[in-house]
């Protein structure tokens, strides 16, 4: 192996996955028949279960619970925002009423 990072797209993951939950394989045949990491098998096998259709949404792509955070997050700067404007305003038309 030269060092390289290898990527596995979602339906390889999926069907390594199978092999060890319907087909009856060993996790560590899996991991040689397939010449996968151990670890990345069960990684894999624990996402798939906690996430189910969720897991492995691919590179660049948030899994469902990460999206609606950023979406919270860009909503609560876009508040903040506003509310120091209306803060800046009020001051502003408070020193002019003087």
């Amino acid at each position: 192996m030269t060092g390289k990072r290898r990527s596995y797209d979602k339906e390889f993951k999926l069907s390594a996955i199978k092999m060890i939950t319907e087909g009856g394989m060993s996790l560590m045949q899996v991991s040689s028949d397939l010449d996968v990491n151990e670890n990345s098998l069960h990684k894999w096998k624990k996402d798939s279960l906690s996430y189910q259709q969720n897991a492995f949404p691919g590179k660049g792509n948030l899994k469902q619970e990460q999206e609606e955070l950023r979406k919270k997050d860009r909503e609560i700067a876009r508040l903040t925002m506003e509310r120091d404007i209306l803060k800046k305003a009020l001051g502003y038309f408070a020193k002019v009423k003087e």
